[in-house]
């Protein structure tokens, strides 16, 4: 069987991968940028929006969390329903819907308002990152998988290096180009340019190989032999198949709480980190609303080109290796902004600690692929990461409501390190037997 799939994989040459790549990859990053612009707003807007509708910070956590109800309950079923209809329908619905959600949020008037936008938000949105991740399992096997997730993972740091200055010009500007205030200028925007991306997606994304009418008949043949070889190599091993199978397996779901906690050390960042510079550099002036924004995107900017240059030596490490060792100097680099003591030292550790998250997170996407195949691959990866999206419910709830008691964000920035600790011990053991049963180590 191995050197069957081995054979396959031969016929598919180095260009037709990068000619996949080039086509597929930028389309449906386009659609997770927009989606992680989207969710990430209400941090960049959280003070003058709060100003506006007199919120504290526990009501922006909660507003924030909100989103992520909706995407859990409907994440398995939205994976479901792509596998029936294709990529292409299934994304570009989901992304007219939150398109219309959040360019209806710039209307808000009141708490309840906009809590009822968000988890409306989280309905619309939900399945578009999971569905993102069991397409790309569609078109790359596993020797490709490295350096396909981490060119796809790209967007989440170019989404804030975009986002940081779309809000702060828009905070600066919204007021005079659209006669509103920017924070609500944000939202109409963001809504616009969403359902822009939703008529790209429906009119160039093929659902599968064997549909892109920029591949010729031999490479469509080559690539589709190239996945069911190794899907049925996967099935000798073991790897699970079916819908019941999944929802009900051990490793999936240890493997949902590994992804709950790498989200978690992430989602309190991208939804305080404005706050918390200006919380830090209080004793010397604070910082502005529009300044904070801009700060807030030179950790994404360090992130981007750390994925870039691991992308490099983790395609020759194991799955887990390559997750666990980004995942460290994450811990590390929050314990440092938990007790740094200036506004430099604290950019400094939040630099390193984002870029650790971001960095472990497409490695730890080889490792699901590793034991599940068909409607399982579907389910699983649904439900790993609708399981670790309570962590985008709890975390930015959790840090808002610390920060509201105490007056600081340091007990929170504890606590999320030692959840990312725990996350990383669950990793080494249920992920490196996966890998010993697959053959991916000896």
């Amino acid at each position: 069987m191995s050197s069957n799939v081995a054979t396959s994989r031969s016929t598919v040459s180095p260009r037709t991968w990068r000619k996949v790549g080039m086509r597929i990859i930028p389309l449906v990053g386009l659609a997770y940028v927009a989606s992680y612009i989207d969710r990430a707003n209400v941090g960049y807007i959280a003070a003058p929006m709060s100003r506006d509708l007199n919120l504290g910070s526990s009501q922006i956590g909660l507003a924030a969390g909100l989103f992520f109800i909706g995407y859990i309950l409907v994440e398995v079923p939205s994976n479901m329903m792509l596998r029936r209809f294709g990529a292409r329908k299934w994304i570009a619905r989901i992304m007219i819907t939150w398109g219309l959600v959040t360019a209806a949020t710039a209307a808000v008037n009141s708490a309840a308002t906009l809590f009822l936008a968000r988890l409306l938000l989280g309905f619309a949105e939900a399945g578009l990152a999971a569905g993102i991740l069991l397409y790309l399992t569609l078109w790359f096997p596993r020797r490709q998988r490295s350096w396909a997730l981490s060119a796809f993972f790209l967007m989440t740091p170019v989404s804030s290096i975009i986002g940081s200055p779309l809000a702060a010009a828009l905070l600066e500007w919204g007021q005079k180009l659209f006669g509103i205030a920017g924070w609500r200028a944000l939202f109409l925007v963001e809504g616009a340019l969403t359902v822009v991306v939703s008529i790209l997606i429906f009119v160039f994304l093929p659902d599968r190989p064997g549909k892109a009418r920029w591949l010729d008949d031999e490479e469509k043949a080559a690539i589709e032999a190239t996945l069911a070889a190794e899907a049925d190599e996967h099935r000798a091993r073991g790897a699970l198949t079916g819908l019941r199978q999944a929802l009900t397996s051990g490793r999936v779901w240890v493997m949902a709480v590994t992804w709950f906690a790498i989200a978690f050390g992430l989602y309190p960042l991208q939804f305080f980190l404005p706050a918390m510079i200006r919380s830090i550099t209080h004793s010397i002036g604070g910082a502005g609303d529009v300044s904070s924004v801009l700060l807030s995107a030179i950790p994404y900017a360090v992130a981007l080109v750390a994925l870039l240059v691991w992308a490099r030596f983790a395609a020759r490490q194991s799955a887990v290796t390559a997750t666990v060792v980004p995942m460290a100097l994450g811990v590390v680099g929050l314990l440092i902004a938990t007790f740094a003591s200036s506004g430099t030292l604290f950019v400094v550790a939040v630099c390193l600690s984002v870029a650790g998250i971001l960095t472990a997170m497409p490695q730890f996407w080889r490792i699901p692929a590793i034991g599940l195949t068909g409607a399982a691959a579907a389910s699983g990866i649904a439900l790993i990461n609708s399981v670790s999206n309570l962590s985008g419910f709890i975390g930015p709830y959790f840090t808002g409501a610390i920060a509201s008691a105490t007056g600081s964000f340091t007990y929170a920035l504890l606590a999320i390190a030692i959840i990312m600790a725990a996350g990383m011990a669950a990793l080494l053991t249920t992920g490196r037997r996966m890998e010993r049963l697959d053959g991916s180590i000896s």
